[in-house]
């Protein structure tokens, strides 16, 4: 199945986008969504920023279902291309108590507690729910995530958008954050909740798992559909995939 790619307009997006993703129509669109039937579990999306998204956070499955939510929202982040001197925010340079991190997102201080950190082509990062986290300007990234749109606002640089400083701070991890350690190629992370791989071979894992395909070049195959560049296809377990020559292909699974 072929899923349809969304423009979402963003206060930190661009008016233009790369070519497979189309004419903005003069608005600020800031990330591309594949979507398919409601229940999907998981979300594939590219994420173009000319500014500084919020500092956030994302409860994780159980304090998302305490609050009457489907699922929480652990992410991943490739970054496809990045401007020279782009940073992204991760976690916090040392542990503080939840009353200071409070304060910190009210006064503006957070971002010199954020912990800011070099983006560069190819680097990867899994964002478990939980971990305070920003994205800088100037960076084209894919980010696979859970299926949940719920994001705490901590502080978003004086844009006239909603805070939601009591959430947030109840389900953020104030503390430095640890990444995972990288599984092997071409692996990029292994569940759960959700595994991703960087593929351009023709042997490609997951076969026994529904799969989100999305190439960022060449062309992949699966059964009688074909994707290319800025498409996305979700495939069936047991469908076998096919890589053309050159491709580069990201699948993630349950």
């Amino acid at each position: 199945m072929k899923l349809e790619a969304r423009q979402v307009e963003k206060p930190w997006g661009g008016e233009t986008l790369p070519p497979p993703f189309g004419d903005t129509g003069g608005r600020r669109v800031g990330e591309i969504w594949f979507e398919g039937a409601a229940d999907l579990p998981l979300l594939a999306k590219y994420i173009f920023t000319s500014e500084k998204l919020s500092v956030q956070v994302h409860p994780d499955d159980a304090a998302a279902r305490a609050r009457g939510l489907k699922r929480g929202k652990s992410e991943c982040w490739y970054i496809l291309d990045a401007e020279p001197g782009a940073v992204l925010g991760l976690g916090l340079r040392r542990e503080v108590s939840r009353e200071t991190l409070r304060a910190a997102a009210a006064d503006g201080s957070i971002e010199g507690l954020m912990d800011w950190v070099p983006a560069r082509r190819g680097d990867f990062f899994f964002v478990p729910a939980g971990t305070v986290h920003a994205i800088g300007a100037g960076i084209a990234l894919l980010e696979f995530q859970q299926a949940s749109d719920v994001t705490y606002r901590l502080y978003d640089y004086g844009r006239p958008r909603e805070l939601h400083l009591d959430e947030a701070v109840a389900v953020a991890r104030p503390g430095p954050y640890a990444p995972r350690p990288a599984p092997p190629a071409p692996l990029l992370v292994e569940g759960p909740p959700f595994s991703l791989l960087r593929a351009t071979a023709e042997a490609v894992p997951f076969e026994d798992r529904r799969r989100w395909v999305l190439p960022v070049s060449g062309t992949v195959r699966a059964g009688a559909e074909t994707a290319e560049a800025g498409e996305c296809l979700v495939v069936d377990p047991g469908v076998p995939l096919g890589l053309g020559s050159g491709a580069v292909v990201f699948v993630g699974a349950e």
